[in-house]
């Protein structure tokens, strides 16, 4: 690796910026592709394998016009914020973590978010607004509340709405969502931005328990990521 691509690699990894690192196997020759990236120098189908690789989550191998290249994917780690720490989440935090996601729970009522409830995950009494602002959701953040308060969920929902998290979700009924997207329209937020709002939260699996709701939940999530028919049908 090259002192120049070194110091590329470097700077991604500290903005947390997504990437590939592609190596030609002939000779070790390398390069970094962004998902944004439209380097001439670099073959189209390089690029297009790139962005395919990243968008997979899955490092591997691709010819291109006769070169094998390895794609080693860089991605930041998938994370999830879930404010409420109720039934359901006690339910969702295990599945998540099982699938890789690392996450973090928020919830202002001590009585609810502890560690004997929430063991090996990172808990936050702090009020929502503040936990999220120091969570800082990205591209590769879902955000899911689950409190019905709107003391507590609206502060949530607003922050993840200015951020890029690629999943936003929010526990109720289709009456609780009307109210919570007429408050949030109040703060601003335009119709666009509202639509992100999984609300009711779930694939519709016919969930009734807490598990089978955080198991709605979680499938929903990596339905969008993975931009899976049913979850766009979900959301139409």
């Amino acid at each position: 690796m090259t002192p120049e691509i070194r110091a590329e690699v470097t700077a991604a990894r500290s903005s947390k910026r997504p990437f590939v690192l592609a190596t030609r196997l002939s000779d070790g020759a390398q390069a970094l592709i962004f998902a944004d990236h439209t380097d001439a120098a670099l073959h189209p189908a390089l690029l297009a394998a790139a962005q395919d690789a990243l968008a997979a989550d899955h490092s591997g191998t691709v010819e291109v016009e006769g070169e094998r290249w390895f794609l080693h994917v860089q991605n930041p780690p998938l994370r999830l914020v879930v404010v409420g720490a109720v039934h359901v989440a006690q339910a969702l935090v295990p599945l998540a973590a099982d699938l890789g996601y690392s996450v973090r729970v928020i919830d202002p009522r001590g009585a609810f978010a502890t560690a004997e409830r929430f063991p090996n995950v990172s808990v936050s009494t702090g009020w929502p607004d503040e936990a999220m602002a120091e969570f800082a959701p990205d591209a590769r953040s879902a955000v899911v509340t689950l409190t019905h308060d709107p003391k507590l969920d609206d502060p949530a929902l607003d922050a993840a709405l200015k951020s890029s998290a690629f999943y936003i979700g929010a526990l109720g009924s289709r009456k609780t969502h009307a109210a919570r997207l007429a408050r949030l329209r109040e703060l601003g937020h335009a119709e666009a931005t509202l639509a992100r709002i999984r609300g009711p939260i779930g694939l519709d699996i016919g969930a009734e328990t807490a598990p089978e709701i955080a198991l709605s939940i979680l499938a929903e999530i990596v339905a969008v990521r993975r931009q899976a028919a049913i979850a766009l049908k979900a959301a139409a």
